[in-house]
């Protein structure tokens, strides 16, 4: 069954789920799932809104219609269809069990998207990407070159047609230009609990501090390092005695896990940025 989703945010105010249901309805949309949150703190107001598609209105019909209603409750909105395939690119360097665990799901269909391309500032994971039968491209960096490299990255992203940028620890920084370019659509891993530990060697540093919990965040790249829209976390509890090694290699499970519940999150359109915060809709609708 194919569906259509549409995401919405506005300033928060009376008869909006009456006012879109509505208008859904009155073309015969069938509702399957409707989850809203209001922040009352700002006023603000976000609708994540699934309809099967068999109501027979052609898409570009639909989107002018609800574009002209939209304007009449201030609405920002997106709308994105299922029997559209989702494109990921995956940006890596050395490190492989981001990479590759997105790889796997992606092959065992937990993922439901096409990553049909694999690019590195190193040619270590050469032989990952030879594995699942994935195209790689070596581009090397240096401070001079970034400009050029960034070109050809670009130049990649419009021959494969992508959509979502992935930096599964791809340890290099954006540019200001390339994240403006890809704003909301380049999502990154950082093996720290942000706010906490930016920056290089984060597990180094916790241990410095001797927490108890180190943790992984994947949010969305902005030109300001490590301080983009946080869509997921998650932690794990340290011994003092643990070393630093030790806390790389439990951060390397959480950085996995952590990384693919954001893609996810974001290829299922449950992902509305608002400011530096996201609103992330429930799984599984």
């Amino acid at each position: 069954m194919n569906a259509i989703v549409f995401l919405i945010q506005c300033p928060d105010q009376k008869g909006l789920v009456a006012g879109i249901t509505g208008f859904f309805a009155e073309r015969q949309y069938n509702i399957l799932h409707c989850q809203q949150y209001t922040d009352v703190q700002h006023g603000q107001y976000f609708m994540r809104v699934k309809l099967e598609d068999e109501a027979g209105l052609d898409r570009t019909t639909l989107e002018q219609q609800f574009g002209v209603f939209a304007k009449t409750l201030g609405l920002v909105w997106s709308v994105h269809y299922s029997d559209q395939p989702y494109r990921v690119a995956l940006l890596v360097t050395r490190a492989s069990h981001c990479p590759y665990d997105l790889l796997l799901r992606e092959l065992e269909g937990e993922l439901k998207c096409e990553i049909p391309l694999i690019i590195g500032n190193h040619n270590d994971l050469s032989g990952m990407a030879k594995q699942f039968d994935k195209p790689f491209y070596h581009l090397p960096i240096t401070k001079d070159t970034k400009p050029q490299q960034e070109a050809q990255i670009n130049a990649l992203l419009v021959e494969y047609d992508i959509d979502l940028i992935v930096m599964a620890r791809y340890m290099q920084i954006l540019s200001e230009q390339f994240v403006e370019q890809h704003a909301g659509r380049v999502i990154n891993i950082h093996h720290g609990f942000l706010p906490a530990f930016q920056g290089a060697k984060p597990y180094h540093q916790a241990y410095d501090r001797g927490v108890k919990i180190i943790g992984a965040t994947s949010h969305y790249a902005t030109a300001d390092l490590d301080e983009g829209p946080i869509i997921e976390q998650d932690v794990e509890r340290v011994m003092h005695d643990n070393s630093p090694e030790d806390l790389v290699m439990i951060g390397k499970d959480i950085e996995r896990l952590v990384l693919a519940r954001a893609v996810k999150a974001h290829i299922e359109h449950r992902i509305i940025i608002s400011g530096r915060r996201t609103i992330v809709f429930s799984e599984g609708v």
